[in-house]
């Protein structure tokens, strides 16, 4: 088990210590069921309650807290809790258990290139012509098709699935059971479907002809960037000519999914359930709540944000704080829902009227 001083922790943290720095802890707890060698997190004062219920000797406090007044030996005070919550988990993961070395079940193609300082687990599967990049870490049941490339630092946990041509950059991180590099997907008719039919007139399919669906094969694959986390279960499409992308700093939630050819941008933050349908764009530092949807072929510009559950069907413009089914501005939306809970009550008084 590995501990730490608390003048080791505040030093990570950058932030202000007082009391007894040579205590030790070995890893943090929420205030009321803390033990004598865990750091309490109280960093707002509504937590502040919980330290009596407790046995920790040290807290993460609020700025200006009494912290001898709580029974603490001693206290780290950071300006930004939530921000602190990242330098302090870092510090105290110790990451996946994965032996360095190649695993003797793991299967490695003769023209595969491996990095130095990898750790590749039981079963990995990594076909021909792949590059992986220095200090590695592979966990159980992994397969990495042929052509594909990761950069340094990668984490891929237990049970990933990597495509053909899926090109990675550095620190990428891919939680367990997410497919990146599956096949697009595209299908089309001999001549014009109901589908396309409905979206020239809105609405009439016509007389559309029976007729099977016929694939359309994808020859492009996926283009991932830097410091780029993918979530459990999600799933990214390769692209049919052109390369799905995601830009440097995109993170992905669990059960997210990424149709073929969308180009998403830098920094983006895309929440649980997420669908964003083909050839879509997505700008930079973009935010969609859970359960967001994306129409294709269309854009979505810089810093917007969706709240949860709100449907993009036409191009959103840079800065729009989007909401609702179709997605609106969040101030038009509000207005509409408060028009439509109006309404009983508009109709009762307009029957009364007459």
């Amino acid at each position: 088990m590995t501990d730490f001083t608390l003048t080791q922790i505040a030093t990570a943290l950058g932030a202000t210590l007082e009391g007894d720095g040579d205590l030790r802890v070995t890893g943090a707890s929420e205030p009321s069921t803390a033990k004598p060698d865990q750091l309490a997190l109280a960093m707002d004062p509504k937590y502040g309650d919980g330290l009596s219920e407790g046995r920790a000797r040290a807290a993460i406090l609020w700025q200006g807290a009494d912290w001898k007044s709580l029974g603490l030996k001693a206290a780290i005070f950071v300006p930004r809790p939530r921000y602190a919550m990242s330098g302090l988990t870092t510090l105290m993961d110790p990451g996946p258990d994965i032996e360095l070395g190649i695993h003797p079940t793991a299967i490695v193609h003769p023209t595969a290139s491996i990095g130095e300082g990898c750790a590749i687990g039981p079963f990995v599967v990594v076909g021909r012509d792949v590059k992986i990049g220095t200090c590695a870490r592979i966990a159980s049941h992994v397969s990495i098709a042929e052509g594909s490339a990761l950069g340094d630092n990668a984490l891929i946990l237990q049970g990933v699935r990597i495509g053909a041509r899926v090109q990675i950059g550095d620190n990428f991180i891919a939680q367990p059971g997410c497919v990146i590099g599956s096949d697009g997907f595209s299908f089309v008719t001999p001549e014009k479907s109901g589908v396309e039919n409905v979206r020239q007139s809105l609405g009439d399919q016509g007389e559309a002809a029976q007729q099977s669906w016929t694939r359309i094969h994808s020859l492009g694959g996926v283009r991932i960037g830097n410091d780029v986390e993918i979530g459990a279960n999600s799933a990214i499409d390769r692209g049919t000519i052109r390369d799905t992308s995601i830009g440097n700093g995109t993170k992905l939630d669990n059960l997210v999914h990424i149709g073929h050819n969308v180009q998403i941008g830098d920094d983006c933050l895309l929440c649980g359930q997420v669908g964003v349908a083909g050839s879509s764009r997505i700008g930079n530092r973009v935010v969609m709540a859970g359960q967001c949807g994306v129409n294709d072929n269309i854009f979505v510009g810089d810093d917007v944000i969706a709240g949860g559950a709100s449907k993009i069907f036409t191009n959103a413009p840079a800065g729009r704080v989007l909401l609702g089914y179709p997605a609106v501005k969040m101030e038009s939306h509000i207005e509409m829902q408060k028009s439509l809970r109006r309404l009983p009550r508009f109709m009762k008084s307009l029957k009364q009227d007459k």
